[in-house]
């Protein structure tokens, strides 16, 4: 399980949303870039990019700062989400060093996308499941619809999806620790890998996870945190070596 520290762009900067609201928002750096750099000094192997203004505007808004960061990064991993809506804009982004892309409100509106998606780029194709109480939400979380999170993600398997982001907006930005039931049931629905996504604040998150991911039948491959380590409750580099102890020790 991979500890993915997140950038989330907006206006130019690193902010963080408090369950998606605009009005919510925390701002933490002027230089996304410079963040990279830091959360790469740190040990992180895969960051988790969101172009946030893509994602209100349907368009991809940053894409300056993301290949720079790509660029300086080469051998980084990078997920990225917001804005995605067209073949063009995956290869793009692709070819610029990303390494899989994200599909949130394009897959709940256009599901047949993600598979046309992963027959062209295999292996490059996340989809993003936000949720809200088990039901999907779409278009920067502002829209929740009747559509379960766990019908979504059954249907996206056999299309070839890399993997599955799940955030459940009930936590994002609110540190007061994941959802561990619905990421393990999630997990528990499909084969493919579940990145957990949404309320991590310290190093409890993360055992609780480590934990889980042995009892999960698809797995828990990764975990996305964002205020926990601009707040500082958790520590980045503690949470990546105590993630590789305990992967050489099993």
């Amino acid at each position: 399980m991979q500890i993915i520290p997140a950038i989330d762009f907006k206006d130019g900067k690193v902010v963080n949303l408090k369950q998606g609201q605009l009005a919510e928002t925390t701002t933490y750096s002027d230089d996304p870039v410079g963040m990279a750099d830091h959360w790469v000094s740190l040990g992180c192997e895969r960051l988790h990019l969101v172009d946030l203004d893509g994602a209100f505007e349907g368009r991809p808004v940053n894409q300056a700062a993301i290949k720079n960061i790509a660029s300086n990064h080469p051998g980084l991993t990078i997920q990225l989400g917001g804005g995605i809506r067209s073949a063009q804009i995956i290869e793009n982004y692709l070819n610029a060093g990303v390494e899989q892309v994200i599909i949130g409100t394009k897959a709940v509106d256009e599901p047949e996308f993600v598979g046309e998606m992963c027959r062209q780029f295999p292996g490059h194709i996340i989809v993003g499941l936000d949720g809200l109480h088990g039901m999907v939400a779409k278009n920067g979380w502002q829209e929740v619809t009747d559509i379960a999170v766990k019908s979504l993600a059954m249907m996206f398997q056999a299309d070839g999806i890399a993997s599955i982001v799940y955030t459940d907006i009930g936590k994002d930005g609110m540190m007061g620790g994941v959802n561990l039931k619905a990421t393990k049931d999630l997990a528990n629905s499909v084969s493919v890998p579940i990145i957990a996504s949404g309320g991590v604040t310290d190093m409890r998150d993360i055992k609780a996870l480590l934990e889980a991911d042995q009892k999960v039948d698809g797995g828990i491959c990764g975990v996305i945190t964002g205020r926990a380590i601009y707040e500082g409750t958790l520590d980045l580099a503690e949470a990546i070596k105590y993630v590789n102890d305990h992967s050489s020790a099993d």
